[in-house]
Order: structure tokens, then sequence, then C-alpha cells
């Protein structure tokens, strides 16, 4: 879904002493997904810096080899770190499939017993590499704080969150994982672990997209009707609900609703976008009613229009 209130924003001014700070965590660019800026992120440029982390020297070298050549307006480095919930040295499980690579070895038993798994995930060698937290790497980079997080490192992504404490106490908005519903890698979190430890820090599962099921290797199918396949990962975002009763006043600041409109309208999340921008015009009395009474005029379908008793509140805030 195309953006619906930032390029108004935006050409506003509304982003011109605004910034987004964006870490993205296990960043090898393997779709046009993994680009952020083809993902509607760059409507913050120039005011805009993404952090990138991949434990692959190689394909940090690539990832920014593809930056210069699209001579991008915004801040954007990968750095070839490996992020955890300590800082110190661990293994790295490299498989055949380097994008399967993990701080958890291969659980190969259990991945064997599907169609083809085993042949991306299976162990190819082991490195040691020293890890470290995205708490320590904004404290020694002199980074004040972290508005979105996004991971995808195998199973260790709870592992990361666990390193950013600070960031979730202090900068947070939106974080969007893989997490892995079946022990692919041996001794790695699963998602019900995930989620128990978001929901402890306040957030609220926004979505889970669920990955295609893979099917077993005695079967192994891959259409209708007879294939369904397991569901063995997906992807979950996560939003600090800052207008929750619950959550401590310091979330509740203008400028926390207003960030966190904008993270979600980029994610697709146009409805609760709306609803927190109406609440800084019902609440801290900003003047968005005809920004955003002309956003969903331009932006959303007609016959959608006709149904959003937004549109005559709008009016009626703008009619004297």
């Amino acid at each position: 879904m195309p953006l619906v209130f930032t390029p108004l924003l935006k050409a506003q001014g509304y982003f011109d002493e605004r910034s987004i700070t964006i870490a993205n965590v296990g960043s090898r660019k393997i779709s046009h997904q993994d680009d952020f800026g083809h993902r509607g992120w760059s409507v913050f440029a120039p005011n805009l810096s993404i952090y990138g982390f991949d434990a692959d020297p190689d394909a940090c070298e690539a990832a920014n080899a593809l930056l210069a050549e699209q001579h991008i307006n915004w801040t954007e480095q990968h750095l070839p770190l490996a992020l955890s919930d300590t800082c110190g040295t661990k293994t790295l499980y490299v498989t055949r499939e380097p994008m399967c690579s993990s701080l958890y070895p291969p659980n190969e038993p259990y991945l064997n017993r599907f169609s083809w798994l085993h042949e991306v995930m299976a162990l190819d060698f082991t490195i040691e590499v020293e890890t470290t937290t995205l708490d320590t790497f904004c404290q020694e980079a002199g980074i004040t704080g972290i508005d979105f997080l996004r991971t995808d490192v195998q199973g260790a992504d709870l592992d990361v969150l666990r390193g950013a404490q600070q960031l979730l106490n202090h900068s947070l908005l939106a974080v969007e994982s893989e997490v892995i519903f079946s022990p692919l890698y041996v001794g790695q979190p699963l998602f019900a672990d995930f989620d128990t430890f978001m929901r402890a820090q306040g957030f609220t599962l926004m979505q889970l997209g669920l990955h295609p099921g893979v099917a077993r290797r005695e079967l192994p199918m891959t259409s209708p009707p007879y294939y369904q396949g397991q569901k063995l990962w997906g992807d979950a975002v996560y939003i600090r609900d800052v207008l929750a009763p619950e959550t401590p006043e310091p979330w509740r600041t203008p400028e926390s609703i207003f960030k966190l409109a904008c993270i979600l309208d980029v994610l697709g999340y146009c409805d609760y976008a709306a609803e927190l921008l109406l609440y800084l015009i019902e609440v801290h009395d900003w003047q968005l009613q005809k920004l955003m009474l002309e956003a969903i005029c331009a932006r959303l379908p007609e016959d959608l229009r006709s149904q959003l008793p937004v549109l005559h509140y709008l009016q009626n805030k703008i009619s004297p």
C-alpha cells in the first residue's frame, strides 16, 4: 500500500527538524525487500540514518557497494559486526547457504525431515567471531537512539533484543523480526519466547506474517491441493502502543506519538497512523486536519473514502 500521510507531512516541512534512525541486523541484501529505500523509508531523507549489521564482511561490502551505485540521499552504512546479547567471542555456524548461518548450530536431524532445508542449512564450517550488543555499539558510536529495529539473524533475534535493553527502554518504537516456530537451530529461542519478551517490554504484536510451509522429505510436493507443509518461520511486527493506559508517560509525548505515526505509515498501517495523528489534533491541538483530509482523499479509493466517518470529523474540524 502506498504511503498516505508521510509524503504530505514531508512536503509541509514536518521532517525538516526531525530524524529517523534505523538498525537493520542481518542486513544482507538478498531481495528488493531488503532495500529500505525502496520500502518507503526514503521519505525521511535526508534526515534518515540506517545502520546495517552482518557477521559476513563480504555481505557488508556488497551492500555498501550497491549503495554507492544508487547515489542515495540519506546516511546508510553496513558494518561487519555480529550482534548478540553479550560482548565477547562466540561460534558462528556457517551453513551451505550463507544466509542461513547463525550463532546457533543447525538442528540437522530435524532439518533432514524436510524436503529441502537440510540442503541449504546444513553446517559447512565454523568460525569464532567477536560479538557486541546494539546498546554497546550505539554508546560507542554516539548514537542516542534507534526508532525502528529490524532483525533477521536465523534464530538469534531474541539475543539481539536482549542486547538492546537501553534502546528498548528509551527510544525503540517498532520492531520487525524473523520469528521461528520449530527448532531449526539447536537451543534457539522460539516465537513464544520472543513474544513473551516483547510483551514484557511494553510492545504489542501488530502483524504475524507466515512464510510458505515446508513439505516433509517423504512427500516433497509443492502445489495444492495435496501440499500444505509446516509453517516453520515468519516475520513479526511489534509496536509500542503509546496510547495504551499502561504505557509509561515518557512514551506519550507528542513527539513520540508523531514519530510512531510516521513509522506506521511507512510500514503500511495507515489506519493506526491516522489514530495517532487524530490524537495529536484532539489532545495536543496540532493543526493537522487539512493535511489529513487531503492525504486521505488523494490516496485512498473513493469507494473506501465513503465509508470513513473520520472524513466528516476532519471536515467539521476545518469548517468554522
